[in-house]
C-alpha cells in the first residue's frame, strides 16, 4: 500500500500567505482582531505572535498588533501552516542532531523517515522523535501534527531540516521560506548525460491530474505554482550524472518532477520512472550492475546536502552541510567503479 502522508501536501513549505485590500468603508479597527475575522482557524495569538515576528505588513511597513487597520490599507500577513489537532505520541527515537539552541535545532534526516504524522502514518516520524527530544518546551506540548515545522523533506530523501523551537523562531523562518532568502542545496543522481553543465528548470507544479499521488508539470498557473530549481553538473558517470540543485521555490516534489521534466528522472525514483534502466547497454551484466545499485538503495537518490538561513532571534548567518548518506554514498562509488571499469575493458 502507498503511504500517501507526503504526498498530500500542496506545498513543500509548510506556510500560508494572505493578502488584504481594506474596504474603502472600513471603520478604524485593530489589526489583529480585523486579521481574525477574515482568516478561518487562526487565534488572535497566532496573529500576535506573527506581528512580533515582523510578519504584518500594512503597506509593506511592518505593524504591531495594536495598529488601527484603515481605509484602503494593503495588509499582507504570513503564518505557519495551521496544524491539525491530533493525539500524537512522543517516541525515543534516535535522531542525527547537527545543531541546536534555544530556538532551532538542526537534524539531519535519515532516509525513510516520514518527517510529519498523518494519513493512516502516525508514529515512528521526526515529529514524534522531536516531541519527546523537546517535551519540556510549549510548543511541542499542544498536540498538534507540524510544531516546529516550516519546511519539509519526502520520505525517501535524506538531509538537512531545520525546526523551530518557539513561535517567534517559527513565525520569523516561516517569513525566510516565503521571502525565499534561504539557501538550499540538493545533491541527485539522475539519469542520462545532461547536455549542459549547468541550467535552470522553470515550471509550474501541481498535482497530477491522471494520477493523484504524482506532480506534474504543467505551462499555466491556473494548475501548478511557479518553481524554479538550478542545477549543476558535479560528476558525469556514463549513464548517470551526479548533480548539485538549488532550490528557488519549494514545491512538493520539486526536484523529482523538474528532473523527469527535462527527461533526466532520479536514479531509482519509483514514482517518475527512475526506477527503470534507462540509459546504457544491453548487456545482462551491466542489468545486475543496475539492480544490484537498486538494492543498495531502495529509494531515490536525493539528498538535502545544505541549509542557510538567518538566526530567527540573532540574525547571525547560519549554514549547515551533510555528507551524503552511506546506501546514496555507496551507490554514487560502484558508479565511479564503474566507469574506470569500463574505461578500462574499452
Amino acid at each position: 500500500m502507498v503511504n500517501l502522508q507526503e504526498e498530500l501536501n500542496e506545498q513543500q513549505e509548510l506556510f500560508e500567505h494572505y493578502r488584504f485590500e481594506v474596504d474603502k468603508k472600513q471603520s478604524l479597527l485593530r489589526i489583529d482582531k480585523y486579521l481574525g475575522n477574515r482568516i478561518e482557524n487562526v487565534s488572535r495569538n497566532k496573529i500576535q505572535n506573527a506581528a512580533k515576528a515582523g510578519n504584518i505588513l500594512v503597506n509593506g511597513i511592518p505593524e504591531k498588533p495594536s495598529y488601527k487597520v484603515k481605509p484602503c490599507d494593503v495588509i499582507s500577513i504570513v503564518l505557519p501552516h495551521p496544524p491539525r489537532e491530533l493525539e500524537l505520541i512522543p517516541q525515543d527515537i534516535p535522531i542525527n542532531i547537527v545543531y541546536e539552541d534555544d530556538d532551532v535545532i538542526v537534524v539531519n534526516k535519515e532516509p525513510d523517515m516520514v518527517v510529519h504524522p498523518g494519513h493512516g502514518n502516525y508514529t515512528g516520524t521526526l515529529v514524534n522523535a522531536l516531541m519527546y527530544h523537546l517535551k519540556d518546551l510549549p510548543l511541542f506540548q499542544q498536540g498538534l501534527v507540524r510544531p516546529g515545522l516550516v519546511h519539509r523533506i519526502d520520505k525517501g530523501t535524506s538531509g538537512i531540516l531545520v525546526v523551530a523551537k518557539t513561535e517567534l523562531a517559527l513565525n520569523r523562518l516561516a517569513k525566510q521560506f516565503f521571502d525565499r532568502v534561504t539557501q538550499r542545496t540538493y545533491v541527485a543522481l539522475v539519469w542520462g548525460n545532461l547536455e549542459n553543465e549547468e541550467g535552470t528548470i522553470t515550471g509550474n507544479i501541481g498535482r497530477s491530474i491522471r494520477e493523484r499521488l504524482k506532480m506534474q508539470v504543467f505551462q499555466d498557473e491556473e494548475h501548478g505554482k511557479h518553481a524554479v530549481t538550478h542545477y549543476k553538473v558535479i560528476e558525469r558517470l556514463g549513464y548517470v550524472n551526479l548533480v548539485e540543485c538549488r532550490l528557488e521555490t519549494g514545491r512538493t516534489h520539486q526536484i523529482r518532477v523538474h528532473m523527469e521534466y527535462i527527461g533526466h528522472p532520479i536514479f531509482n525514483d519509483d514514482r517518475y520512472g527512475g526506477d527503470r534502466i534507462l540509459k546504457g547497454t544491453t548487456f545482462s551484466k551491466y542489468k545486475q550492475f543496475v539492480q544490484n545499485c537498486f538494492r543498495l538503495m531502495p529509494r531515490p537518490a536525493l539528498h538535502a546536502k545544505s541549509l542557510g538561513f538567518k538566526h530567527p532571534v540573532t540574525g547571525k548567518p547560519m549554514f549547515f552541510d551533510s555528507a551524503l548518506a552511506p546506501d546514496m554514498q555507496a551507490v554514487v562509488e560502484k558508479w565511479q567503479n564503474y566507469v574506470v571499469y569500463r574505461d578500462t575493458e574499452e
